[in-house]
């Protein structure tokens, strides 16, 4: 099983999009995957199911058992440990772990879990692992081969607990002044992390408890949401794409390589078209954009662009699964 966190700190890349193509396309490919969405504002969850689900999900009641929330609210209350996942069945190939914007009220307890893992405290360490815990759980009942996890653009306690249970991290980049000033503060941030985790691994009271080794390795980096004239980015993004490998290899690489551009760069996993025009149609049919037909709405020049985005998905799946194989 390969886990696969994708994350930056700056909202509004199109990260959640990137989650939800990745998946079907690795479904379209054969591999058994489970989308999961650790991230309060829960809008991968939104994407991928219809009103009616998401009422049956989210009622007006303060239990959603079928939630994320749900998996956690034992230890929220202090009652037991983390109960199983639900999964919605999404395709042929693809279960989601729902969202939950309630999952916010577990910040605090992941806070203050975190300096009592350093005193040994077996409850800080089952609250620590929770994600971990119940995204092996969920993997291994459905038999998957390829975790997705759709995480918020911060830097606090909810999100370093899901990214301790990826084995990667792939980050997504948009094209502007406020993705690079993200890269400059998550790379420095996730080195910390990982040694910090480290330690506190050392201090485990209970050699039993299932628990992430915080792997969290940069698989490499996707460039969104960008305009292309004959197949290479129009000039007000150049400026920035430019930029992305010399930031990515100092930021989070931290070594002295400086690419001259993404071409050049191994660490570039893609760069993704601006496909906003297919998005409405993506959302009315509930389906990804490369699967869109003309019944769905895509006709004349909208199929043409429907092939151009399988092939970017397609080559971005091929890369993340080579190089996801490749760190495992």
């Amino acid at each position: 099983m390969k886990t696969v966190a994708f994350f930056d700190n700056k909202g509004g890349g199109g990260r959640s999009t990137l989650v939800y193509h990745l998946a079907h396309m690795f479904a379209e490919q054969g591999e058994q995957t489970l989308a999961v969405d650790l991230d309060p504002q829960s809008n991968l969850t939104a994407m991928c199911l219809s009103e009616e689900a998401l009422e049956r999900l989210w009622p007006d009641t303060p239990a959603h058992p079928q939630t994320v929330l749900g998996c956690v609210q034992p230890l929220l209350c202090g009652i037991g440990d983390v109960a199983t996942a639900h999964v919605e069945e999404l395709a042929d190939g693809i279960g989601l772990v729902a969202g939950d914007q309630g999952l916010s009220a577990f910040e605090d307890r992941l806070s203050d879990a975190w300096p009592r893992a350093l005193n040994r405290d077996a409850s800080a360490f089952r609250t620590l692992s929770a994600f971990y815990r119940l995204i092996v759980a969920a993997a291994r009942d459905r038999g998957a081969s390829m975790v997705l996890i759709d995480v918020g653009p911060n830097l606090g306690a909810i999100n370093r607990a899901a990214l301790l249970a990826a084995d990667a991290i792939v980050t997504p980049l948009a094209p502007d002044m406020f993705s690079m000033q993200g890269l400059r503060n998550l790379g420095p941030t996730l080195i910390r992390w990982r040694d910090m985790w480290r330690d506190r691994l050392d201090r485990r009271p209970d050699l039993a408890l299932e628990l992430p080794l915080g792997a969290m390795q940069p698989l490499g980096y996707v460039v969104m949401q960008v305009g292309m004239r004959l197949n290479r980015p129009v000039k007000t993004y150049q400026r920035w794409i430019g930029r992305m490998p010399a930031e990515f290899h100092q930021a989070v690489l931290r070594d002295d390589e400086r690419p001259a551009s993404t071409g050049d760069d191994p660490w570039c996993l893609g760069i993704m078209r601006h496909n906003q025009s297919l998005m409405p149609l993506a959302q009315d049919a509930q389906k990804p954009m490369f699967q869109l037909k003309p019944a769905d709405g895509a006709i004349g020049c909208h199929m043409d662009v429907v092939r151009r985005c399988r092939e970017d998905f397609k080559g971005l799946a091929s890369q993340v699964m080579m190089r996801a194989t490749r760190s495992s």
